[in-house]
């Protein structure tokens, strides 16, 4: 497509699972569509899965980046316009456009908002500082870095109990550090990290900042009830502390819930006709690859109904 505005039936922002079953969907039914992406590559939070897949029914993958290459493998034959490196300057929900920085614009008869999450940030000093010096990505992509070290991991629920078994095979010793007195992950986690002796349990703890000169060497950590202060001296530190929604852009345009995830009925339908929300931005319940690819989908045949009217 050119610059200037283009005219589509479908327009999808956000290339993870969802949009790609969403452009898939709509390429499948005639639809002329429009995926743009943010990223340079797609894939959405399965670039960010380093572990075997084993719970998307019917494949084994490797990693995220497998399975994101048999998604995009199974539609190559079809035709529908994708935009890599999109910038999205503004969108206007209601008028179903959006504008790209580059000048680009696009007009649809449906829009689909499928820009996934992020991970949650603390907010503290040192946790954007030392990002490549400390900070970990990745427990499974880095877990070979941490060989003999000591590792704090901050969260409770299963991200962060999982990570703290995977580097506990790794690492020297794990810390593990939970705002709260109980953890939110399953049961099976829990066990795993209580019975686990390199792996150290530190709740209800918060960090206040992480610390260094030219790599990560300490945690500052404070009591939740006593308020006692603590310099825990770490090599790395992990955080997960959960996602939010990458929904900023259509604040005030369509109905979100507390948490900013969009409001969806039973169609992926958001309460602005034409306007749909799919994957993890609309699906707190359940954000799970199965259910984003489903929502594609979903969101795909009522927008052919829409087109056909």
């Amino acid at each position: 497509m050119s610059k200037g505005t283009n005219t589509v039936d479908a327009i999808i922002i956000g290339g993870g699972p969802a949009g790609l079953s969403a452009a898939f969907w709509c390429a499948e039914l005639g639809l002329k569509t429009v995926l743009l992406e943010k990223e340079h590559e797609f894939g959405g939070q399965l670039l960010w899965t380093h572990n075997i897949i084993r719970n998307y029914i019917g494949i084994d993958a490797a990693t995220g980046c497998q399975l994101r290459d048999l998604f995009v493998k199974q539609s190559e034959h079809l035709k529908y316009d994708r935009v890599l490196g999109a910038d999205v300057r503004s969108v206007d929900l209601a008028g179903k456009s959006v504008e790209l920085s580059d000048g680009t614009g696009y007009v649809g008869r449906a829009l689909v908002i499928a820009t996934g999450v992020r991970r949650k940030k603390l907010g503290i000093p040192g946790e954007s500082e030392f990002v490549g010096r400390g900070i970990l990505g990745s427990g499974v992509g880095e877990k070979d870095k941490v060989v003999g070290k000591r590792v704090a991991i901050i969260g409770g629920g299963d991200a962060a109990l999982e990570n703290a078994i995977l580097l506990s095979e790794q690492a020297e010793k794990v810390f593990l550090i939970h705002r709260r007195d109980e953890f939110s992950a399953r049961a099976e986690f829990v066990q795993q990290v209580t019975n686990n002796e390199k792996v150290v349990l530190l709740d209800p703890c918060v960090a206040d900042a992480i610390t260094g000169e030219s790599f990560v060497e300490a945690v500052a950590l404070r009591h939740r009830r006593s308020g006692k202060p603590t310099n825990l001296p770490v090599e790395f530190v992990l955080i997960r502390i959960g996602v939010e929604p990458n929904t900023e852009l259509f604040r005030q345009q369509v109905d979100l819930d507390e948490a900013g995830y969009v409001r969806v009925d039973s169609t992926c339908a958001t309460n602005l006709n034409g306007t749909f929300a799919i994957g993890d931005a609309a699906n707190p319940m359940a954000p799970t690859i199965s259910s984003a690819v489903g929502m594609g989908a979903t969101a795909a045949k009522a927008i052919a109904l829409i087109c056909a009217s």
